[in-house]
């Protein structure tokens, strides 16, 4: 399939830049198509799906046509709800980001007048409203009309089903007639072609269908879960897969930074990708997932746009998307190269309803699956250990260790079964051990020399990073200078220290209390 690259556009320079900041780098199909039909000033009739990019389709060159300098409105895109008109600002202010002087403005139901009455006042360019309330401003003349040179209908059949049809008519019969139309729908009935040929003059119709997609490669299951209970199933099921790199999908750049907090908290290696991270920061964090450093990318779908590691053997849904073609860009993201890829989707309540649809879209299987007990954790740890006793009989030679173990049994009561026992739960509970022999391998420090700690207390417990510093320093000794990075979070902290402090400190703040609670130190590397 032939790609357009956004640099391929001749887009301003700064346009370019938000667009790259915000991880796009291709153009989706009605990008490409609609972008240069729209600047060349003709009326658009789009035809295309949520989740296929159309609102930088318009976006894009709708700033393009904006006269900074002039701050009265001068285009308006009308949304079926306030939740999309919120979602189009959003996104055309990302667009804007390096655009100085733009000023867009959200307008709809529900927020207080009087508040959108001051911003427009003020002075705005773009308008991004709902039928009713930019009717409202018309008629208390907030909203002036006379430089508006765009309009865009985004969702037009979506509002016609919602009854906005005499609205959206009395708005384009208000505004200036030498304007541009653009119109975006996923269905053309009757009321649509009825409102292009009054209201457009030769329009274009610019046509974009998904494509039925299909993932051979991935053996796709899905869980019902709990909301509160998403991150222990997470956790359970990378503990039993163990896959080498994982990407986790949320919907919101929120739910990204919990997530990615709450398995840094149970020791897991992870990173999130969302677009309020500046490029540098996105470069590093990529950087460290292909250099396995990191092994759990948290990403939204915006920002996981372009990643292409061949090692990925899961991808988690911990969140459902909102569109089926954003399921199969998600799982896409394993199955490379001809391995076999897994992808687990987590849902809860009627998103069993979208499941169905997304595996109809795709014309899938997609699996139910019980959740993974502890028990089923553990022995599958011990599967994973006896597995490897296999490989180690059959390649290495074992000739010295097998003389130790026969003295160690002559000498002893117990057999050679009762010995091999001990040793698997020796291995199985390894974690435990762990905690208390304190292996400082890497831990995640950011300096060199120093070693990262997890604390069990945080800011929930009113814990301050002084708190901190004075009671490794009070307890062990070391001087408070030499404490390094400190990362507090709700529940727990993250604090480094040189390594040849580490045993000293880990020794000393075993009985150690922090505002009246007593607390657990050990390496962060500790699951």
């Amino acid at each position: 399939m032939e790609t357009t690259k956004f640099e391929d556009l001749e887009l301003t320079s700064e346009i370019l830049r938000a667009v790259k900041y915000m991880g796009f780098e291709e153009t989706t199909p009605i990008q490409a198509k609609a972008i240069p039909a729209m600047r060349s000033g003709i009326d658009i009739i789009g035809q295309a799906q949520t989740g296929t990019g159309k609102t930088a389709a318009f976006g894009i060159p709708l700033l393009e046509k904006i006269d900074i300098k002039n701050k009265r409105p001068q285009a308006i895109v009308l949304c079926p709800t306030r939740e999309l008109a919120i979602q189009v600002a959003e996104e055309i202010r990302n667009l804007a980001r390096y655009l100085h002087g733009i000023k867009i403005l959200p307008i709809y139901g529900g927020q207080e007048i009087s508040t959108q009455i001051r911003s427009l006042k003020s002075g705005t360019q773009i308008i991004i409203g709902t039928p009713g309330r930019v009717m409202d401003h018309m008629r208390r003349k907030t909203l002036k009309m006379d430089d508006i040179h765009t309009v865009v209908l985004d969702e037009a059949d979506e509002m016609l089903n919602m009854g906005f049809r005499e609205d959206i008519e009395t708005i384009l019969t208000d505004v200036p007639e030498e304007r541009q139309t653009v119109l975006f729908s996923a269905t053309m009935p009757q009321a649509i072609l009825d409102i292009t040929k009054k209201f457009q003059k030769n329009s274009q119709l610019v046509k974009v269908t998904k494509k039925e997609l299909t993932v051979p490669n991935i053996e796709q299951f899905y869980y019902e879960v709990p909301p509160k209970k998403k991150e222990e199933v997470l956790s359970r099921l990378l503990d039993i897969y163990t896959p080498k790199l994982s990407v986790v999908f949320c919907n919101t750049k929120k739910q990204v930074d919990l997530l990615v907090n709450g398995l840094l908290g149970r020791g897991y290696f992870a990173a999130g990708l969302h677009g309020d991270l500046k490029q540098d920061q996105r470069d590093r964090v990529m950087q460290g997932f292909r250099s396995g450093k990191t092994d759990i990318l948290v990403a939204t779908d915006v920002a996981a746009r372009g990643i292409d590691v061949e090692e990925v053997e899961a991808v988690f849904n911990y969140d459902l998307p909102q569109d089926e073609e954003y399921y199969v860009h998600r799982i896409g993201r394993t199955g490379r190269a001809g391995r076999i890829g897994r992808s687990f989707s987590f849902v809860s309540g009627k998103e069993v309803y979208k499941l169905k649809e997304i595996q109809k879209y795709c014309k899938t299987k997609i699996y139910a699956q019980k959740i993974p007990s502890l028990d089923d954790v553990a022995n599958t740890k011990m599967d994973n250990i006896l597995n490897q006793v296999d490989q180690i009989i059959e390649s290495e030679d074992l000739t010295s260790l097998l003389q130790t173990v026969e003295n160690k049994i002559n000498d002893s009561d117990y057999t050679a079964l009762d010995m091999a026992a001990a040793l698997l739960k020796l291995l199985g509970g390894q974690r435990e051990t762990e905690a208390e022999t304190f292996d400082f391998g890497d831990t995640g420090a950011t300096e060199a020399g120093m070693i990262r700690l997890f604390i069990n207390i945080g800011k929930k417990d009113r814990a301050r990073p002084g708190d901190i510093v004075g009671a490794l320093a009070g307890e062990s000794g070391i001087p408070g200078k030499v404490v390094g990075a400190i990362n507090m979070y709700d529940k727990y902290t993250f604090v480094e220290v040189p390594r040849e402090y580490a045993q000293d400190v880990l020794n000393a703040m075993n009985h150690t209390k922090i505002k009246g609670k007593s607390v657990a130190v050990e390496p962060a590397n500790q699951k």
